[in-house]
């Protein structure tokens, strides 16, 4: 079924957080709804349309940056009670405006997520979980990793209290009281909850989750363990799922599924005849999506997607035609209107043009007086620097309120800048002396100096680690049956001190050492799919990979770290030789699929010229003929991956080198030899090769 849907642009707040526009429930079926929205400068707002025009019903006075918004009321009634959280504190409002709660957590953290359910409120700041029933403290958590979203399933449906946590290290935590009743682990950081349906489906066990990196689940939440409904994978590469709302945007009697995310896509899923989500609309906005809803706000009986940006903009998807089929006296009241319009822009657009003008000249005064402070404009930037499973490589996300005039990226460690279809940058170079690198094990600061398009000219740096095992990602589950070396580290070390050398070398590792005595933690390798198993307590860490690679790069650094702080170290390791050959087999059919490619690219344009001299392309082999049918495909493919045959390479010498450092032999005089094999490249020469050497 096609679904059209025209925009329309309703007002502008302050920059938004996750989470925070609502509709409150409209008086009739598809009357219109008003928006409430709070935004960073602290100020709610909520207003209503009325002749495509926006009227505010009322305005709070600036206040601490709104981190949530979220409706409540006594339960089985229309939740019309607004509630922000701000700082430590939650705040409620009636739909008038007028505030009937302070409540003050004395959380040592600012909330981040919330969730309310009647007279119960469930926060999370980072790290910690807080239960509240008529603002008294009820049950506490501690987490492991970071806090992204809180929601509690239907206590009106279930008769008990299910509080579920969305963790930073793709965990959906399920709690009772204080307890965690059961783990359940997802493809990515979960960053957002919301109940299937809105009511959390048949059952009201049925939650929605997605992910930082765009996957999107539902999960039935039993009492004694979760049932997986359905997941969809993120195969078009688009950004992070900020929000997500149940709506029949389509009509059809079932609840569409609709969908936020930060790189600007709002999306629409239906259900088939299997409950699968099917998409059926997407449409792409110039900033990322914080919150989404569905309703009607424009015109009564005409619903619509509603949803507010980074920058603050509300802005409505709507069913209403642009164009509508009507009489000669429906186009005089439409041209009236749109006359009306035209004739309010123009004076508000005078009035900013005036006020421009004034704030321009209280600006220069202020900034030539002698008494003057530096009047530096600030703005907003949003930031993401994640890593991508699929390609191993790291995206940098940089949002800003305004328009960005240019971004200078500077890295004191060599880094290759790959394209994207969604890059309208226009991008220049200044290398430093080059050099043969490895991928992992070279470590240091990426930094971002971002300059909007605003006068006087300003900048914001921002900074990104690269760490030495940049390309490992947490998992849950390793496989034990793998050939491993061992790297043991004892010595007059706390476990703090031990977490943060790990902090420093991993990514995903949360700043704050776990709750106990001992930690595991498991890694992944996301350009080999080799392994990594860290352990430990004070005074000893374990560190097990099946690369010896990453064994030697933790060797070098924590001695580093260590030495740093002036701690004496004892190093041991075991290394079990079976597992060189197994890391080379994990590479060769990477390194077997680059070869083929830079191969069959090196043949494309002999090929074009043969095609253009013959006329026809029938005198060529069968793999002649497809090569050049998927020219185009093959080099975008190689386009995309520019430095992969040279990342390999890279890490079958350091490979080799690494072998026989720990034997305490320098083979870097035979890496031309190896170098040599590896262009006429033959896994079992290249095995042969380590082994004899």
């Amino acid at each position: 079924m096609d679904l059209n849907l025209n925009r329309a642009d309703y007002l502008q707040v302050g920059v938004t957080s996750q989470k925070t526009m609502k509709l409150l429930p409209a008086s009739k079926h598809r009357a219109t709804q008003k928006v409430v929205v709070g935004d960073h400068d602290g100020i709610v707002m909520c207003f209503g349309m009325k002749k495509g025009e926006a009227v505010t019903v009322f305005k709070t006075l600036p206040g601490q940056k709104i981190a949530r918004l979220e409706l409540g009321g006594a339960l089985n009634t229309p939740q019309e009670k607004i509630f922000i959280a701000a700082g430590s504190e939650i705040r409620g409002f009636t739909k008038r405006g007028k505030q009937f709660l302070s409540f003050e957590t004395n959380l040592t953290e600012s909330i981040k997520a919330m969730h309310i359910s009647g007279s119960d409120l469930f926060l999370s700041a980072s790290y910690i979980y807080n239960h509240y029933c008529d603002c008294k403290d009820q049950h506490y958590y501690l987490s492991g990793d970071k806090i992204n979203d809180v929601i509690c399933l239907p206590v009106e449906r279930l008769l008990r209290e299910v509080p579920v946590l969305a963790c930073q290290d793709r965990v959906l935590r399920v709690l009772q009281g204080s307890d965690v009743t059961y783990e359940i682990e997802v493809p990515g950081p979960p960053t957002v909850l919301a109940l299937h349906n809105g009511n959390g489906g048949d059952s009201g066990e049925d939650l929605l989750f997605g992910t930082s990196d765009g996957k999107l689940g539902l999960i039935q939440i039993t009492t004694s363990k979760p049932i997986h409904k359905w997941e969809i994978r993120n195969e078009k590469k688009r950004g992070g799922i900020l929000c997500v709302d149940s709506f029949d945007i389509v009509g059809d009697g079932v609840k569409d599924l609709l969908v936020g995310r930060d790189d600007g896509m709002v999306e629409v899923y239906g259900f088939d005849n299997a409950n699968e989500p099917v998409l059926r609309f997407d449409h792409t906005l110039s900033e990322s999506v914080t919150s989404i809803q569905g309703g009607c706000v424009g015109k009564d009986g005409y619903d619509e997607i509603v949803v507010s940006t980074y920058s603050g903009w509300i802005t409505g998807l709507t069913t209403e035609p642009v164009h509508k089929e009507s009489g000669p006296g429906e186009e005089l009241k439409f041209n009236q209107e749109m006359q009306n319009k035209i004739s309010s822009l123009r004076s508000e657009l005078e009035q900013l043009q005036y006020k421009v003008l004034q704030e321009r000249e209280k600006y220069q005064q202020s900034s030539q007086s002698s008494k003057a402070k530096s009047a530096v404009p600030s703005f907003s930037v949003n930031d993401k620097f994640t890593l991508n499973k699929d390609d191993a490589s790291y995206s940098l996300i940089l949002e800003v309120q305004t328009a960005i005039d240019n971004v200078l990226i500077q890295s004191d460690v060599p880094i290759d800048l790959l394209d994207v279809d969604k890059n309208s940058a226009v991008v220049s170079f200044s290398s430093c002396d080059s050099e043969i690198r490895s991928i992992e094990g070279q470590y240091g600061t990426l930094q971002a100096y971002v300059t909007p398009r605003i006068q006087p000219k300003t900048c914001q740096v921002r900074q990104y680690h690269i760490k030495p095992l940049s390309l490992h990602q947490r998992t849950h589950f390793i496989d034990h049956d793998r050939p491993m070396n061992t790297l043991t580290l004892t010595g007059q070390f706390s476990f703090s001190e031990l977490h943060s050398w790990v902090v420093f070398c991993m990514p995903e590792v949360p700043e704050k050492p776990p709750a106990g005595e001992c930690v595991t933690f498991y890694f992944q390798n996301t350009f080999l799919d080799t392994q990594l198993e860290s352990t430990y307590r004070k005074g000893e860490g374990v560190f097990k990979s099946d690369n010896i690679s990453t064994i030697s790069i933790l060797k070098d650094v924590l001695s580093k770290e260590a030495t740093k702080r002036k701690i004496n170290l004892n190093i041991s390791y075991e290394i079990n030789e079976v597992s060189v050959k197994h890391t080379l087999k994990l590479i060769h059919p990477k390194l077997e699929y680059q070869l083929l490619l830079a191969k069959k690219v090196q043949l494309i344009d002999a090929l074009k010229e043969l095609q253009v001299h013959e006329g026809n392309t029938n005198f060529l082999i069968p793999e002649y003929r497809c090569i050049l049918e998927e020219a185009d495909h093959l080099q975008e493919e190689y386009k995309k991956q520019p430095a992969h045959l040279e990342r390999l390479y890279g890490m079958i010498t350091d490979l080799f080198i690494d072998k026989f450092k720990f034997k305490g032999t320098n083979v870097k005089t035979k890496v031309p030899l190896l170098l040599e094999i590896l262009d006429s490249y033959d896994q079992n020469a290249l095995i042969a090769f380590f082994d004899a050497a």
